[in-house]
């Protein structure tokens, strides 16, 4: 803990669930959907993640913040989870390389936390019940009064985000006379998913989200990438008929998280709301190709719907997860596009997976 004069704060569930706990970061109220994350590092590249924006996250791990902040140890310009429950949000830290304190960070991007929370039995309680609402404050302490705040969060389900967090212009990386071109529709991206493309070779050309196929075509692209981001796929209408329009195209397409969502709405695959959602850097996923089994790093509150894909006889699935049988990846039958529901930039994580990525370069490769 910070100081043993910390404020007090209080956590109400939309369930009426109340904990009591001690303030973190900046004093003020928050409010969004909870959601949970079991991994016991990479924190800062957590809650940079723009996957994450409009939730509020629980972080399993009994210590966070005691290896400090590190200025390049993000996946986008700000936090971007809109509060922080935690057992212990330590204010000291000890790696020498660091460039700051958590509590220092947090307060500069005003992200409202509480700490002091039993948050074993909260996990336990979110996975019993569901993906809910929540509310944090450390200046309302009135329970009513936070009651009434709480009614006018909208829910996840039917809620676009994508576009809130995605780039407002285009912008390039890596080396403009590489061979593989490739566009990227920049939905809440991770940095190291661009430079997981770069680092294999590529060009990228990264535009907003609304970007229509006419500007997309403007870069002379031999392949596209379908970001990750936060929010319902299914609210994308705009999204999903420029994902059509991509695989008009016939290049090779590839999709991480939302974008693996957004190819199977784009393919007449409807996706839905799960329970509480997959977050972690632990998730065992078998690659039905291969017949391996890879450790995953995951971060979606929505799934592709597996009765809808046995039916589809121009999808295939090509990973599932092995602890609850949900679909991990497609490919589509007669197009070079393909998908995963997980992350295979792993970070933080295990690189199990980063193979997906030479797997598309080659692709690329291959179809010129």
């Amino acid at each position: 803990m910070s100081t043993p004069l910390q404020r007090p704060a209080i956590l109400l569930l939309e369930d009426g669930t109340v904990h009591h706990g001690k303030a973190f970061g900046k004093i003020g109220t928050t409010t969004g959907e909870i959601c949970f994350n079991t991994g016991m590092t990479g924190y800062q590249e957590v809650f940079t993640d723009p996957s994450y924006y409009g939730q509020i996250i629980i972080m399993n791990n009994v210590h966070v913040g005691n290896y400090g902040i590190k200025d390049d140890e993000v996946e986008s310009d700000s936090v971007k989870i809109r509060g922080l429950i935690a057992r212990n949000l330590e204010a000291q830290y000890s790696r020498k390389l660091a460039n700051g304190s958590l509590e220092t960070w947090l307060q500069a991007n005003n992200i409202v936390c509480i700490e002091g929370i039993d948050t074993r039995a909260l996990v336990t309680h979110v996975r019993e019940k569901g993906a809910m609402n929540c509310i944090i404050s450390s200046e309302i302490l009135d329970i009513e009064e936070l009651k009434k705040e709480l009614t006018k969060t909208p829910g996840m389900d039917g809620l676009e985000l994508a576009s809130l967090v995605s780039t407002k212009e285009a912008y390039t990386m890596g080396d403009a006379n590489s061979d593989v071109k490739i566009a990227v529709l920049d939905y809440g991206t991770k940095q190291h998913i661009l430079q997981c493309m770069v680092d294999r070779g590529a060009y990228l050309k990264v535009f907003p989200a609304k970007t229509t196929i006419k500007e997309l075509k403007t870069f002379p692209a031999n392949g596209y990438f379908i970001s990750n981001g936060p929010g319902d796929p299914a609210a994308m209408d705009y999204a999903i008929e420029t994902v059509k329009e991509v695989l008009k195209e016939n290049k090779p397409t590839f999709g991480i998280c939302l974008g693996h969502q957004l190819l199977a709405l784009a393919s007449d695959i409807p996706t839905f709301k799960m329970h509480h959602g997959h977050r972690g850097l632990n998730h065992p996923v078998k690659n039905l190709l291969t017949g391996k089994c890879e450790v995953t790093t995951q971060n979606h509150g929505f799934g592709v719907d597996p009765k809808a894909i046995q039916k589809a006889s121009h999808v295939e699935v090509t990973h599932v997860n092995l602890n609850d049988d949900s679909i991990e990846g497609i490919r589509l039958k007669g197009k070079p596009a393909f998908s995963v529901q997980y992350h295979p930039e792993s970070t933080p994580g295990p690189h199990d997976s980063r193979y997906l990525f030479d797997d598309f370069i080659a692709m690329i490769r291959d179809h010129q």
